[in-house]
């Protein structure tokens, strides 16, 4: 993976698809949540990338990276948002697609709140939204990751890939995984640094917060896709119409049988409609309805 460095520190990164100038559409950026890093997305960017269409999914310090943040950086939702918002600035991208996931859908409405001027449209899936940061079923586990030790107790039990991939770790989330790629995603906790950056995160979830960025969300203009997983455990189809009406002009597109993870479960469905929305006819219509299919 190319790394980049940014004012917190070094942050590896992929990118995916054909050089700006041979491109199809407008650059993807992929915003991932905790405890997972940028291969997240991998699926969904190669679909892109045979779309001709040029992603980047950076790892971002929430748990699975290799590279810990500087110690003064600030780590709260608002402080990773910017640290995607540099990101975005230092690879000079503009008319962005942003695409977030779990955490990284709410770390994706502080950057619109911050500054959404390199922003020209957003897909989010299954994620946090309003008083839902983090949902009433994962608080208690929330509560754990602000505490190192806990992390690092949790980190020993996750090198079993049964423990892993059960309902105790990610099994919930999606219904299919790879055994390697969840490996790596926890390898990471074992440094002590890496642990300190999940924590500090951790710490900074506040709901009302969230609540009231929530309410400001209006203020973008460019069109908002929502592509939601229908058997998601902890996200509902009831918080993705709410989170639809505080845009101004967005649609809730349902994937029967996905779950949280909607770039594992659907990757191509997933790509399909961030490949829509980036379209000049699409993002010009007038304000749709829900859909599903």
């Amino acid at each position: 993976m190319p790394t980049i460095t940014l004012p917190h520190g070094d942050v590896d990164y992929r990118a995916a698809g054909p050089a700006a100038d041979e491109a199809n559409g407008p650059p993807v950026v992929f915003v991932h949540g905790v405890l997972v890093g940028a291969t997240l997305w991998s699926a969904t960017a190669d679909a892109l990338a045979a779309q001709g269409i040029r992603s980047f999914a950076p790892d971002l310090p929430l748990g699975a990276h290799r590279r810990p943040v500087a110690a003064d950086t600030d780590m709260s939702p608002r402080g990773v948002a910017r640290q995607v918002l540099s990101f975005i600035e230092a690879l000079e991208l503009r008319d962005v697609t942003l695409v977030g996931n779990d955490t990284g859908g709410a770390i994706c409405q502080y950057l619109l709140d911050d500054d959404a001027s390199r922003i020209g449209r957003v897909v989010l899936t299954n994620c946090d939204a309003f008083e839902i940061f983090p949902p009433p079923a994962l608080r208690r586990f929330i509560t754990l990751l602000t505490r190192p030790s806990a992390i690092a107790a949790a980190a020993q039990a996750m090198r079993s890939t049964a423990f892993r991939h059960g309902k105790l770790g990610f099994g919930p989330f999606a219904n299919r995984y790879d055994a390697e790629m969840t490996a790596a995603w926890v390898e990471p906790l074992r440094n002590a640094a890496v642990r300190r950056d999940l924590s500090r995160f951790a710490k900074g979830a506040d709901p009302d917060d969230l609540t009231v960025v929530g309410s400001r969300l209006h203020r973008f203009g460019g069109p908002v896709r929502l592509v939601w997983g229908t058997d998601d455990p902890f996200f509902t189809l009831d918080l993705a119409r709410r989170l639809a009406a505080a845009f101004g002009d967005a649609e809730v597109v349902e994937v029967p049988g996905a779950r949280t993870f909607v770039p594992l479960d659907a990757p191509d469905r997933l790509a399909a409609e961030i490949v829509v929305l980036s379209s000049p006819i699409d993002s010009q219509r007038p304000f749709a309805q829900d859909r599903t299919g």
